[in-house]
C-alpha cells in the first residue's frame, strides 16, 4: 500500500510554537514529528506518501524534499484552502495508486510497526483504525471496539471504548462522488460504522498525540 500523511493544519492548540513552524515541523528529540513517520513507513516498506499542504506549506516541502534521505518518494498536495481530514484526502489521491491506502497524522509519535496493516475490501469494510488505550487527554475515548473486531460510534458498555490513533487504512469508496472541499472525515466513518463497515484493532505500544506544548515537551524528555 502507499500512505497519506496528513500535515496541512495550523495547530491551533500548540501556538504560539506554530506560528512560525507548521506542527509536522516540530521536533522529538532529533527528528520532526512528520520525519519521524516517514521513517517508521519506509521501515514497514511503503515507498510512496502523500503529504498535504497548507499552513507553511513551503517549509514542510523544502525539509522533506523528494523523501529519498527517509526512503520513500513524496508527493505533495498544496491546498488553495484548507479542506479539512477528508477534503485533503480527496485532493491528494490522484497522487497515490491503489484502492487501500494508509493514512496517517503527521503530529503523532508512536512506535506502530506499519507493515501489519492490510487492504480494506471497498465492501464489507470501507476502514481499519488503529485504537489506543484512552490517554489522560481523552478519558472517554471515541469509539467502542466489539469482540468480533468492528468499530462502533455508541455510547453503552458492552465493549471498551479506545481513542482513534490517527492511523487507519481507507478505501477509495469511503470517498466516492465527494470533491476537493472543506470537510471533516468523522462523518463519513461514523456513517460507515452506523453500517458495520469499519473495524479496527488496539495498540498498546508507544503513541502520543502531540496536541498541546506540554505534551511535546514532555516527549522530548523521554527522547
Amino acid at each position: 500500500m502507499q500512505a497519506i500523511l496528513l500535515a496541512a493544519g495550523r495547530g491551533e492548540r500548540m501556538r504560539p510554537l506554530t506560528d512560525a513552524t507548521p506542527k509536522p515541523l516540530l521536533k522529538a528529540g532529533e527528528f520532526t514529528l512528520i520525519e519521524h513517520q516517514l521513517m517508521r513507513l519506509a521501515r514497514a516498506g511503503i515507498e510512496h506518501v502523500a503529504v498535504n499542504l497548507f499552513h507553511l506549506g513551503d517549509m514542510i516541502r523544502q525539509t522533506l524534499g523528494d523523501g529519498s534521505r527517509f526512503g520513500v518518494e513524496i508527493a505533495y498536495s498544496q491546498e488553495a484552502e484548507l479542506l479539512d481530514t477528508a477534503g485533503g484526502i480527496v485532493q491528494a489521491l490522484p497522487l497515490i495508486e491503489g484502492e487501500s491506502f494508509i493514512v496517517a497524522n503527521s503530529d503523532v509519535w508512536t512506535g506502530f510497526d506499519y507493515s501489519g496493516l492490510r487492504p480494506v475490501d471497498g465492501g464489507e469494510t470501507l476502514a481499519h483504525l488503529v485504537l489506543v488505550p484512552n490517554p489522560p487527554a481523552r478519558p472517554n475515548g471515541d469509539f467502542l471496539l466489539d469482540g468480533a473486531g468492528r468499530v462502533h460510534d455508541r455510547t453503552d458498555a458492552e465493549a471498551a471504548r479506545f481513542t482513534f490513533a490517527g492511523i487507519s487504512v481507507m478505501h477509495r469508496n469511503l470517498f466516492a462522488g465527494l470533491k476537493p472541499e472543506p470537510l471533516s472525515v468523522a462523518p463519513l466513518l461514523r456513517a460507515a460504522m452506523n453500517r458495520g463497515q469499519v473495524a479496527g484493532e488496539l495498540y498498546r505500544g508507544d503513541w502520543m498525540d502531540i496536541g498541546t506544548p506540554e505534551r511535546l515537551s514532555e516527549l522530548n524528555a523521554r527522547q
